[in-house]
């Protein structure tokens, strides 16, 4: 069956001057050859993402959409009217944002996150603004500490909300960020404590006694590289210890600690240096 809104691989069934006809087995439809731009004969099987078309025909191209039915995208708005956006898909068809599916007015030129679905009435893709719908309030396979997919849509009073994995929501928090974040980023990150009502905390950092490993091998690997000795140390700002190692001053601390414990360095209110 084929998947609309989807990638699919399909075999080319027949052709003509302008056209390949591609099939799955049970359903029939044309590419145009312009939208191939490959070298290819009856028999062949080629990937392509299929969509209706205004017409509400199915169609399809070689070309790879940012993203898919189903996922979550930060796409650009490319043209606006009194019915909805239209942001950019990436295949030549952009992907309609109604006014009812549109969280706040979105204006040409810019980028939001955008939810993709299919609309079963008439199998056209459509976009939605209004993220909190297509998520899931209740958290399954998910632990403290699991490493995740995150992709940052939505800037708080606290922070940063964030679609993890794309199928749930979490925050970032301000004062734990030590880098600067902005909309649609995309980054790996932790999670760092799930509530009893599905709310999610998040970090950019490794939770717990791995990160601590970790963050003991990045300062040893900076010591080498700066012959054993780096003028940081307990004193020294949250900003000065980021701009080096690109961890916070908490992670800092316990890891020159713990190297400090095992008599690997010697630490000082302002340096740090290699036994």
């Amino acid at each position: 069956m084929i998947a609309i809104g989807q990638i699919n691989i399909l075999e080319i069934v027949g052709a003509d001057n302008t056209v390949f006809i591609l099939s799955d087995g049970e359903k029939q439809f044309p590419i145009l050859k312009s939208e191939t731009a490959l070298p290819l004969q009856i028999g062949d099987r080629i990937e392509v993402f299929a969509y209706t078309n205004k017409q509400g025909e199915l169609t399809a191209t070689v070309r790879k959409p940012f993203a898919t039915v189903g996922q979550f995208a930060y796409l650009k708005v490319v043209d606006e009217n009194s019915y909805g956006a239209f942001m950019d898909l990436g295949i030549g068809k952009d992907l309609f944002v109604p006014k009812k599916e549109q969280r706040w007015p979105l204006i040409k030129g810019r980028s939001y996150v955008v939810y993709i679905y299919l609309d079963e009435g008439n199998n056209h893709m459509v976009g939605s603004t209004k993220l909190r719908k297509f998520v899931s309030n209740e958290v399954t396979g998910l632990e403290e500490n699991d490493e995740v997919d995150l992709l940052v849509y939505e800037e708080t009073d606290l922070g940063y909300n964030a679609i993890i994995n794309n199928e749930f929501v979490g925050l970032l928090y301000t004062n734990e960020l030590f880098e600067s974040i902005r909309l649609g980023n995309k980054r790996k990150g932790w999670i760092k404590k799930i509530y009893d009502d599905g709310k999610i905390d998040l970090s950019l950092q490794q939770q717990g006694y791995a990160h601590i490993i970790n963050t003991k091998d990045i300062i040893m690997q900076k010591l080498v590289q700066r012959n054993g000795y780096i003028a940081l140390g307990d004193k020294s700002s949250p900003e000065e210890i980021y701009q080096v190692f690109k961890i916070s001053k908490k992670a800092f601390k316990k890891a020159i600690g713990a190297l400090y414990k095992e008599r690997l360095i010697l630490v000082t209110d302002t340096e740090i240096k290699k036994v």
